[in-house]
């Protein structure tokens, strides 16, 4: 069956998540692609999700860790206590939520005032630094909060930072904080990668993490880092009694601690600091992106506590981005390797928070159209998050005469195919998916992927390297790869001064030919499995396995496909008849062959492949034939993928979440909400072996 709309959702989200987080936390030097604001929207809205549907939360799902995964060029360090996030709330609902929450009799009397102490929200790189009987021993980044990367040797370079403490110091503690890197000591490091050659960093913070993270310490030894310390992990002894104080002792111990903190003890005042530091923020010689409220009471903050994420005692308050106005030159189009259509300005030069813009994105036609951006217009620009750049608006009164409306193509940039946008859809997207470069990479993987033609040693890597050298643009030039990189293909090779496989770095006689082989054996493809592989938009396993069902042949689901671009014929009804398919999948489908570069692509590939027909399961004795079935929890004696499969051959129809129309939920370990759904439904729930006994036919 076809994941619900909202299961799709969050694992897109989660996928999307997932991305951005590798990009900053795993990325050196870090690579964002989203600002602060747009990424915590993705994550608010998963969040949502996973509360609605608790039974698809799984341990590895954003909203269950803090950051990125550590690093593979680093020794990974287990944190003793983990390194949370701060999330961001306003004032006025953080306070409620102490107040109100907790159970906490301090907070009962709304006339007793709380005192908080706000810090400024540094932008750097986050970092645990242990000491052992007052000595330094290690340092590591955060991570994914539980696991970090060991990054010793790179703070040992940092002069700030003490290497012994004095002796009222803990004999154990672990001080965090921030490395960072100033704005003129970042300007002064940009001149010299600049004219150096090497890569630019975007902003202060992405040069101090990329700095951090060097494999080889003297390159982080030459750059200018700094560390301000706010905060502390595991301690043999407790050293104050609050957030205050302990901040003035790590500042007598020769830690570099704020000189903007502040104790503040009235909401008025927690406004009036935000205030402060937002006007100061231009001054600062260090980027600030908003300012941190902490309970000072370290009593409370032990009672109060905090989630598996974030300290429930601590919040954050981000600041709007700067503004500046400059000149849209143009508007030219990006071709992603999904084949999105993306507008992007190319603006005159402006300088915003210490960084130079000379481009940003519109993202689709629907934002030109809703702000009407046109060429030569005067707009206002900022950095979302202060990293990504955005347009925000044009200024009306600086309009050119001449300026005319912005007209989105209707072909692709880069290939020429027709450019496509679907109902409630905002992105037009490139029709020609198999044959447009700027997409060609990414289909490549896909359709040599296991679920698609299952190529073995044909994995990204080696995709990559055949396209980067030139041999691989469209599917069939898989097949082609033997008959030009062969050793028997010499006088081709000669020819066009190509050298033979088994003679490339990293390659000999048996990879070469195992990787032949394993070509060869692809060439006769199931129905199911073909489609699948041309990575057609929303048709996914599932869907690819309902259209081979339905339509058996190539041949019959191609001539069906044709006819169906009259949306007024039994083609095109019947098509979105099918249950899992449906009008958006249709119209994908529709798109992509009448397109002609994919009818010709895949009239190339069918000259190398032999498609089968799909073989219906014979299911008459089966005893789960025409049920439905919901698998939840860890099974013990086979995957959950491995289970579904064998109940679709048996002929059960397989549904993500639990219904009236469910016959039977089978329930693994730590089954999660479903069962408590099916029992409330009346559902049957079978523990695994009883399902294996159904399934084998033994009655239970």
């Amino acid at each position: 069956m076809e994941k619900t709309a909202d299961e799709r959702r969050i694992n897109e989200l989660r996928t999307e998540i997932a991305l951005h987080d590798h990009l900053y936390y795993d990325k050196r030097p870090p690579q964002p692609k989203i600002s602060n604001d747009e990424y915590d929207a993705l994550f608010l809205e998963l969040k949502k999700l996973e509360a609605e549907y608790p039974d698809l939360i799984t341990p590895d799902s954003p909203t269950q860790r803090v950051g990125g995964k550590a690093s593979e060029g680093f020794k990974k360090v287990l944190h003793s206590e983990p390194m949370l996030s701060i999330e961001t709330k306003e004032i006025t609902k953080f306070i409620s939520e102490i107040r109100n929450n907790y159970g906490i009799k301090e907070f009962a009397d709304k006339s007793t005032s709380i005192d908080f102490v706000g810090e400024p929200k540094i932008d750097g790189l986050s970092c645990s630094i242990r000491y052992e009987n007052h000595q330094f021993v290690r340092a590591a980044t955060r991570g994914d909060g539980l696991e970090g990367e060991d990054v010793t040797e790179n703070v040992l370079t940092i002069s700030e930072i003490p290497q012994t403490l004095p002796p009222d110091a803990p004999d154990i503690i672990e001080v965090r904080g921030e490395v960072y890197m100033t704005n003129s000591d970042f300007e002064s490091f940009y001149k010299q990668q600049e004219n150096a050659g090497e890569n630019l960093p975007e902003n202060p913070r992405n040069a101090a993490a990329g700095s951090l993270r060097q494999l080889d310490a003297r390159v982080t030894a030459s750059r200018p880092l700094r560390f301000y310390a706010y905060a502390w992990g595991e301690l043999s002894r407790p050293f104050a009694e609050t957030q205050w104080d302990a901040l003035q002792m790590l500042r007598q111990w020769g830690f570099n601690v704020s000189e903007h903190i502040k104790l503040l003890r009235h909401e008025d005042e927690m406004y009036a600091y935000y205030d402060e530091m937002q006007d100061k923020r231009g001054e600062l010689d260090f980027t600030i992106d908003g300012v941190v409220y902490k309970l000072n009471s370290l009593d409370l903050q032990k009672k109060v506590w905090q989630t598996n994420r974030a300290p429930r005692w601590a919040s954050a308050k981000k600041f709007p981005p700067e503004r500046k106005e400059t000149i849209l030159r143009k508007i030219s189009i990006s071709v992603g390797r999904t084949g999105a259509l993306t507008p992007v300005a190319e603006l005159e030069p402006v300088r915003v928070l210490g960084t130079t813009i000379s481009n940003a994105t519109l993202h689709n036609q629907d934002e030109i159209e809703c702000k009407d951006f046109r060429e030569g217009d005067t707009v206002v620009v900022q950095r979302a998050g202060d990293v990504i750049p955005q347009v925000v608006s044009v200024v009306l009164e600086r309009r050119p005469i001449e300026s005319k409306p912005f007209e989105f193509p209707s072909t692709c940039p880069a290939c020429g195919s027709n450019a496509v946008r679907e109902q409630k859809e905002s992105v037009w997207k490139c029709a020609g998916g198999l044959t447009c470069p700027a997409q060609a990479l990414e289909r490549l993987k896909h359709f040599a992927s296991r679920d698609a033609f299952n190529i073995e040693g044909l994995g990204e890597k080696n995709v990559e390297l055949f396209y980067n050298k030139g041999f691989l643009h469209s599917p069939a030039d898989i097949f082609r790869l033997e008959e030009l990189l062969s050793p028997s293909s010499l006088w081709q090779q000669k020819a066009h001064d190509i050298i033979p496989l088994q003679d490339w770095d990293g390659w000999g006689e048996l990879s070469t030919n195992n990787l032949f082989k394993a070509i060869r054996l692809r060439r006769n493809i199931s129905l199911d499995r073909f489609i699948y592989s041309l990575g057609i938009s929303s048709v996914g396993e599932a869907t690819a396995k309902l259209l081979a069902d339905n339509y058996t042949s190539y041949t019959n689901l191609f001539a069906t496909l044709m006819q169906a671009k009259n949306k007024e014929d039994d083609a095109y009804k019947h098509l979105t008849a099918i249950d899992g398919v449906g009008v958006l999948t249709a119209d994908e489908l529709i798109n992509f062959f009448a397109e002609e570069h994919n009818r010709d692509a895949v009239d190339d590939l069918k000259q190398y492949v032999n498609v089968m027909d799909y073989a219906k399961q014979v299911t008459i004795s089966s005893p789960i034939a025409g049920k439905t079935v919901v698998f939840t929890g860890e099974l013990e004696s086979k995957s959950r993928k491995a289970a579904k499969i064998e109940a679709e051959r048996l002929g059960a129809k397989v549904s993500s979440s639990v219904s009236s129309k469910t016959d039977y939920l089978i329930a693994g370990a730590k089954p999660g909400s479903s069962k408590s759904k099916a029992e409330e439904l009346g559902v049957s729930v079978l523990s695994e072996s009883e399902w294996n006994k159904i399934i084998s036919g033994n009655d239970i």
